[in-house]
């Protein structure tokens, strides 16, 4: 069974439409790119996936005994959240807010998983930093580790590289990576269509509707892919 499926969505801000029946499924350990011009859905796609958006019509089913509190999230950096007043090891920790249910206090087994997220993306350094004294690229590092506490499943990634150096963005692509190769399902929004087809097992075309939906090599030999990756605009 699918970890998530979308059944004919539609999602409206008003009077636009922004999401028109999309129907796909994702399957345990999928890499999912979700590709597409500016203003095509794809951020609302991953909020509405995540309940932060509501569907006009149409469904999203969990599967795989998946829960919706148990998918771990980055969004996009808003100016606010990028100068958050908390230490590293504070916002790591909060990963794990979701698997507290009634209990106002963080367990043993909370502040041990924050620990070890830490020390597996390489910030044992700045832990006792203020999260806003970070650069761009640490910050996601940190950000990356809080969403890892807060799944053991599936992870969604909001354009993860936005305003990062290449250095740093290849940094964050091979976590990525490497976290997909534990199992983890990865479903990340990106505007990088060349390391979308060299690293994503599947793409999803958006503009508005679904322009494409499957493996990364179809994708590529498809008359959407050979457009897009050519840098024309989709109709």
């Amino acid at each position: 069974m699918a970890q998530i499926e979308c059944k004919d969505v539609s999602v409206k801000y008003e009077s636009q439409e922004v999401l028109k029946d999309i129907s796909f499924s994702i399957e345990a350990g999928d890499y999912l790119c979700i590709v597409g011009e500016n203003g095509s859905g794809k951020s609302t796609l991953v909020k509405t996936i995540l309940g932060l958006e509501s569907a006009k019509t149409g469904e999203v089913i969990f599967g795989d005994n998946l829960n919706k509190n148990e998918i771990g999230y980055l969004p996009q950096q808003t100016q606010a959240q990028k100068d958050f007043p908390a230490s590293v090891y504070e916002v790591v920790l909060s990963g794990c807010l979701n698997s507290r249910g009634m209990n106002p206090f963080y367990s043993y087994k909370d502040k041990k998983l924050a620990n070890e997220m830490i020390k597996s993306l390489g910030i044992e350094n700045i832990k006792k930093k203020s999260f806003r004294e970070l650069s761009g690229g640490q910050q996601q590092r940190v950000l990356l580790a809080r969403a890892l506490c807060a799944t053991k499943k599936i992870i969604i990634l909001d354009e993860p590289i936005t305003g990062l150096d290449p250095t740093v963005t290849r940094e964050m692509y091979n976590l990525i990576k490497e976290i997909n190769k534990k199992g983890i399902t990865i479903i990340m929004v990106s505007h990088d269509i060349n390391f979308a087809i060299n690293n994503a097992s599947k793409i999803l075309h958006l503009k508005k509707n679904i322009k494409f939906f499957g493996n990364t090599e179809d994708y590529a030999k498809s008359e959407v892919g050979k457009k897009f990756i050519g840098g024309a605009e989709i109709d």
